[in-house]
């Protein structure tokens, strides 16, 4: 899996959104998803919430089943790079990257086969949330863990750069 070449360009299926906060004198809110803007199959099974410290990198990972659909509102900023590792897409090896946070809340959504890894680029603790489509490690916990992890691979094609 030596892939060289990762070109810079959009992604097939990956889809991204500002996210509105709604600001008033009690603070703010903002609408992290809705069933009428997303496709039935990518609806969220579970969610969770993730903080990273700065200057921490997540990934790089990918799924085989799973679509992730994260959402970075602050407070910090993430570095977001995806890799289009699926052979039969027609933007196989495009790579796109993001920055998403506390200066521009976003949606985005990773589908199965596109790697993916994030970095806090900022001077504070960043918060993630992810509403992904498959419950990890499946029903009851007792399934195998969607996720091929390239972090640890020292030949990985897919460097943070």
């Amino acid at each position: 899996m030596n892939h060289t070449g990762f070109k810079t360009g959009e992604i097939s299926g990956v889809v991204f959104a500002n996210i509105t906060k709604y600001v008033d004198e009690r603070g703010w809110l903002a609408e992290l998803y809705r069933t009428d803007e997303l496709e039935e199959q990518v609806f969220p099974k579970m969610a969770y919430v993730s903080q990273t410290k700065p200057g921490i990198q997540r990934g790089p990972h990918e799924h085989a089943s799973q679509t992730d659909y994260f959402c970075f509102l602050g407070p910090s900023n993430f570095k977001i790079i995806l890799w289009d590792n699926r052979k039969d897409s027609r933007t196989y090896l495009n790579k796109m990257v993001f920055f998403f946070g506390q200066d521009r809340p976003s949606s985005l959504l990773v589908p199965p086969g596109v790697v993916h890894a994030y970095k806090n680029i900022g001077v504070s603790n960043g918060i993630m949330i992810n509403a992904a489509n498959f419950l990890y490690a499946g029903y009851k916990k007792k399934e195998h863990v969607d996720e091929i992890r390239y972090e640890d691979d020292p030949q990985t094609p897919f460097i943070f750069d």
